[in-house]
């Protein structure tokens, strides 16, 4: 895989390419699409700004910034490494839902100059998706943006995975027959993301959550801890618990992994609750392999890989909700839409469909994209977000 996967980058000499909308072959159209016509829409624009969304394609374009500090399961690889990434994710926003993206990689971990650099771009696009920007600083990059700029910001990393995740265990429970709100789940890896699915699974009702990272379980107090963290310790751990992972998984009744290989062991799934839940994302290798958990007795086991069962993909996610904000030109994603999206995409499987090897639509449903759209786009309207 490693060596086609080279051969056909070569090949590609990149992922995306610029097509030209404007037929450009005699004198006509050319003084049209370019001087002097040109010169009538920028005056319209002038007049009215919105015009740009209806006026040139940025209604329907996103950039997609990294500063390449947190690329997959690679980390720290920097801008020009990151480049086959962003422009795989270009590819997905036009092929799942029609939507245009540019890949932008930033030279600098500065916080500051990352969010100038955006604000002074944001002019030319509808919609900004922060990608692969490592911990804490995205948090503190993403809420600057939206306090500073009237388009969505959605940080991928966070909240397209706190989406799928969340719609994995709607589902998930509706096949072990368990209420959600008396569920006990535990996350390890207590970043973007898993910081993004707590919040998203609080806002579900779950209130029993604990979250671990590397230095075991978090709790409210802990002077290691960093902002974010310590923000979510107010919010979960709500027995004041300490320990380890194991400690944590004890009588749990779900494990959501968005860490490292190979931290999860048989015992510690035989130490859960009946009809454990298992979702070991950490990429490529996951937290347990599905044949270890299922031996060791998980009644569901989801991963973010796609030779298993029950891939957990943000590509559910981010075409959809992008198209859907772009749709009505909200001014944010916020977390209502999130949890619509997270419904509309665990909605899809019904429950003739659901199956402990069927608890996520496939990447390939084109029923996906419309569904997740649809869901933003009306609660963008309902909550007078949508500008159309």
């Amino acid at each position: 895989m490693n060596e086609k996967a080279i051969e056909h980058h070569k090949e590609w000499k990149g992922k995306i390419e610029i097509n030209s909308r404007a037929p450009v072959t005699n004198k006509e159209e050319l003084a049209i699409a370019y001087t002097p016509g040109v010169a009538s829409p920028c005056i319209a624009i002038k007049d009215d700004p919105s015009l740009s969304y209806e006026l040139t394609r940025r209604g329907n374009l996103v950039a997609v910034i990294s500063d390449g500090t947190a690329v997959l399961g690679l980390g720290d690889i920097g801008p020009l490494a990151a480049m086959p990434v962003m422009e795989g994710k270009c590819s997905l926003f036009k092929e799942f839902a029609d939507v245009d993206a540019f890949p932008i990689c930033l030279d600098t971990k500065d916080v500051d100059e990352i969010v100038r650099t955006i604000e002074l771009l944001s002019p030319s696009f509808g919609g900004i998706n922060l990608e692969d920007i490592a911990a804490p600083r995205c948090f503190e990059i993403e809420r600057r943006l939206k306090e500073s700029l009237d388009i969505p910001i959605f940080h991928d990393d966070q909240h397209g995975t706190a989406i799928v995740t969340c719609a994995a265990l709607i589902n998930a429970a509706r096949a072990s027959g368990k209420a959600l709100s008396d569920m006990k789940v535990v996350i390890n890896g207590a970043g973007a993301a898993g910081i993004a699915i707590a919040n998203l699974l609080l806002k579900l009702e779950l209130d029993d959550i604990i979250m671990v990272d590397i230095g075991g379980i978090v709790f409210d107090g802990d002077e290691n801890l960093n902002s974010a963290q310590s923000d979510i310790a107010k919010l979960t751990n709500k027995h004041g618990r300490r320990g380890s992972l194991a400690d944590a998984l004890n009588g749990a009744d779900a494990f959501i992994g968005v860490s490292r290989p190979n931290l999860v062991t048989a015992d510690m799934v035989r130490s859960m609750n009946e009809r454990p839940i298992i979702f070991a994302m950490a990429n490529p290798t996951p937290e347990i392999m599905p044949d270890v958990a299922n031996a060791a007795g998980a009644f569901i086991v989801g991963t973010g890989r796609s030779d298993f069962p029950n891939q957990i993909n943000n590509v559910l996610a981010f075409p959809g909700i992008f198209k859907g904000a772009l749709s009505v030109r909200t001014k944010e994603i916020n977390d209502d839409m999130n949890l619509a999206a997270a419904h509309a995409i665990a909605g899809i499987i019904s429950d003739h469909e659901l199956s402990r090897e069927y608890i996520l639509p496939d990447a390939f449903d084109k029923r996906v994209v419309d569904m997740v759209s649809s869901a933003v786009a009306d609660i963008a309207i309902k909550s007078g977000l949508a500008q159309i």
